[in-house]
């Protein structure tokens, strides 16, 4: 043919596997629950030609293999690990318990939440102890000042995976996007809020006493969303975008 060996190529004779792949992503993200072998005999009702082995294939290439041992009652749990970077505030939230003491020796325990996309703190409150019921006082305490995020990551501590919770994540359509057992990066912007919080504020200061705490823990939350530049957001400080976010919404009438 006179043409040299290396400019031959094979061509797959395979069809496109892409209009597969995405009706394989529909039927998971509708049943979460369901493994290959239920999607696939989803598939075959609807007169798909594939056998299981492709479709088992298929179904680990997109990284679609349910998480093990989920508690019955997370009922908002998120169960795929499909993480996206929020493009809106209010779309991610992330939270986590810092720990520090007063000056007698006594603990405390700081729920600290930030909003992933704008950066802002809508909230950091400090308590002797925490337990499910009274995060969901706190976080519905600010979700009725800032709004009620899409989402919420948070690690897999007994505060967060309670009823409690679950029920209130369920009552207001919000999602819990539960960490990886020991992979503190899966919730890496909280890991960052968490350590500028103690290089600038506990570090900073010696607390009297829980109002005392209280008080500081504000007063560093106000001037970390309102004067603080950061580098993420182009220097500028979260309610700039915070409050751009809110005139945008449509008003009640």
């Amino acid at each position: 043919m006179q043409a040299h060996r290396s400019t031959q190529q094979y061509k797959t004779t395979s069809s496109d596997q892409a209009d597969l792949k995405k009706r394989i992503k529909e039927i998971a993200e509708t049943r979460v629950r369901y493994g290959y072998r239920r999607i696939h005999v989803m598939l075959k009702r609807e007169g798909w030609p594939v056998n299981a082995k492709r479709v088992y294939r298929l179904y680990h290439e997109m990284g679609l293999q349910l998480r093990n041992k989920t508690p019955k009652r997370r009922v908002k749990a998120k169960l795929r690990d499909d993480r996206k970077e929020a493009t809106a505030v209010n779309e991610t939230w992330a939270m986590d318990f810092v720990h520090d003491q007063l000056v007698t020796g006594r603990k405390l325990r700081i729920l600290t939440v930030v909003d992933t996309f704008s950066r802002f703190s809508p909230v950091v409150d400090p308590r002797f102890s925490y337990r499910g019921e009274d995060v969901v006082q706190t976080l519905d305490q600010a979700c009725k000042v800032f709004g009620y995020p899409k989402s919420i990551r948070a690690d897999n501590g007994p505060e967060f995976i309670s009823r409690d919770l679950d029920l209130w994540a369920y009552q207001n359509d919000v999602v819990l996007d539960f960490s990886r057992p020991g992979k503190p990066t899966d919730n890496a912007f909280i890991e960052s809020f968490n350590g500028k919080f103690r290089a600038e504020c506990l570090n900073a200061h010696w607390f009297m006493g829980l109002e005392d705490a209280r008080s500081k823990l504000e007063a560093w939350r106000r001037d970390y969303n309102e004067v603080r530049p950061h580098s993420a957001i182009g220097y500028n400080v979260p309610k700039t975008l915070m409050n751009r976010a809110m005139a945008n919404q449509p008003s009640c009438t």
